[in-house]
């Protein structure tokens, strides 16, 4: 994947470490798994920021803001569509393209359409305050 693929709605896979991991002292993920590129925030100099959510089977609890991704969207995205798959939208990883440890040269999975992303963006925008995120960079 070249750095300007890396724009919002595209999924690839990425070492996602979870809030609750990183609460704990952890500092690595534990697997590569399914991200979708939330936000790209462009920088001066080009090392621009992502924002990264989580894409999971395990399905979230009721006081989680996530949404079940639809079959189409799978498909889409490069995912299993046999699989019940979510969304995580109230936390986040971010890093900084060029300087990531974490952001390998692979090909994407896939893009979400934008009928189904951006609500889902806007929404986490509204709700910005309430996330929690983890900064990976070193």
């Amino acid at each position: 994947m070249s750095q300007h693929e890396l724009r919002t709605g595209c999924v690839i896979r990425f070492p996602y470490l979870w809030v609750r991991e990183a609460e704990r002292g952890e500092t690595e993920g534990r697997k590569h798994r399914p991200v979708a590129v939330g936000v790209r925030i462009a920088r001066p100099k080009g090392e621009d920021i992502l924002v990264l959510f989580p894409i999971t089977s395990q399905p979230p609890s009721s006081d989680r803001f996530a949404a079940e991704i639809p079959e189409m969207e799978k498909r889409r995205a490069g995912l299993d569509a046999t699989l019940r798959l979510w969304i995580i939208l109230d936390e986040y990883n971010q890093d900084i393209i060029g300087q990531s440890f974490y952001l390998e040269p692979e090909p994407l999975l896939g893009h979400f359409s934008k009928a189904f992303f951006l609500p889902l963006m806007r929404e986490f925008i509204s709700r910005r305050a309430k996330t929690r995120g983890v900064n990976r960079q070193r």
